[in-house]
């Protein structure tokens, strides 16, 4: 058999074992290699992604200015080490819960990201349709759910667009708007009841973006009127992303709010902000409990998972990693990546005598 022949015939017999046994033929430097490909040099796809060879790029992938916000994400987290606990019958800890109904393999969602061709570089070589679909497909493989973003200079005909791989997937798929004016949010909200996401999100945090946004298009920050009047224009869980004190999350109970996300945008809008790890305890030793907590920033392992759990977070949100296993790798690589990240959880679960997801001892840090 010639040697074309040969590979190809080796090619198709590998994915037919693959599909045969359920299991991925992809590999995740293969992922890796190739967003690294699409991307460069836009994002660098650095082994350790801590937004130093990326500093200031805004537009791109790194945080604002010095970059600093950024990397606090990074070494709030770091500051925290684990106890390694062995004594104890925890053989086969569990990382599945329930949110706002839908049911989850692992306290682990998609991060809010787009913006593939003023953020990611990726003309002509990646849609945001094709994006999207690996977010959200790629986290119904692996068991959870993803978030469809909004876009600052996005038309609305564009939202539309990205709401249908939402309603593709009823009910397992997620929105997210950004804090535009009221009649554009409401106008937005329609739409995602009509797409059946079970929830949505509104980032204040792009807020700290409106000096740059495009001509005429607003985003602003919000008054507790304007939030009460959003949470109560309908009847779908709202999250609002971007909290990073105890006042605010107090407020955000107030105004009606189902959840929050401790984020500061990924410290993509304003510099020196302090990292998420840094100020998620103190939220949540006041609001747990009385509202949903989620947290990103800075999420790059299992073991980060633990620790935002510990910290007081019901659950991640997970960006980077992400993007680059939607760009390498479309929904395959999306449900890869998780997929690892919930196998370094369920390690860092067992090595800390942490039985469940749902019940994390801030003990378990040090």
């Amino acid at each position: 058999m010639p040697l074309r022949r040969h590979e190809e015939a080796k090619k198709a017999a590998t994915g037919a074992t693959a599909a045969a046994t359920g299991k991925s033929a992809l590999k995740l430097d293969q992922v890796l290699k190739v967003a690294r490909e699409k991307m460069y040099p836009r994002c660098r796809v650095c082994p350790e992604c801590d937004g130093v060879a990326c500093s200031g790029e805004v537009p791109g992938m790194g945080g604002i200015d010095s970059g600093k916000a950024f990397r606090n994400n990074l070494t709030a987290l770091a500051k925290y080490e684990l106890n390694m606990r062995t004594f104890h019958e925890i053989k086969k800890p569990d990382t599945s819960l329930t949110l706002f109904g839908v049911k989850l393999s692992m306290p682990i969602l998609s991060g809010v990201t787009g913006g593939v061709t003023y953020n990611m570089g990726l003309q002509g070589k990646v849609t945001e349709e094709e994006y999207m679909e690996g977010i959200i497909a790629g986290c119904i493989q692996a068991g959870t759910i993803g978030f469809a973003a909004d876009g600052i200079g996005d038309p609305l005909s564009v939202y539309q667009t990205r709401l249908q791989t939402v309603a593709k997937y009823r009910g397992k798929a997620v929105a997210q708007i950004k804090p535009r004016t009221q009649a554009e949010i409401i106008e937005r909200i329609r739409l995602i009841e009509q797409a059946g996401a079970p929830f949505f999100a509104i980032d204040i945090d792009s807020a700290g973006r409106a000096s740059r946004a495009l001509p005429g298009k607003t985003v602003e920050p919000k008054s507790l009127k304007q939030l009460r009047e959003i949470a109560g224009s309908t009847k779908l869980p709202f999250i609002i992303k971007g909290v990073m004190t105890v006042e605010e999350a107090k407020q955000a109970i107030d105004v009606g709010a189902a959840g929050i996300v401790v984020s500061n945008h990924g410290g993509r809008v304003m510099d020196h902000t302090p990292g998420t790890a840094q100020v998620l305890a103190a939220i949540a030793d006041k609001v747990k409990g009385d509202i949903v907590i989620l947290a990103d920033g800075g999420v790059r392992y299992g073991a980060d998972v633990l620790k935002m759990l510990a910290l007081g977070a019901d659950a991640v949100l997970v960006g980077r990693p992400l993007v680059r296993g939607s760009v390498g790798g479309g929904p395959e690589g999306v449900a890869l990546m998780l997929k690892k990240m919930q196998g370094e959880l369920v390690v860092a679960m067992t090595l800390t005598g942490t039985a469940d997801v749902k019940k994390v001892s801030r003990s378990i840090l040090v």
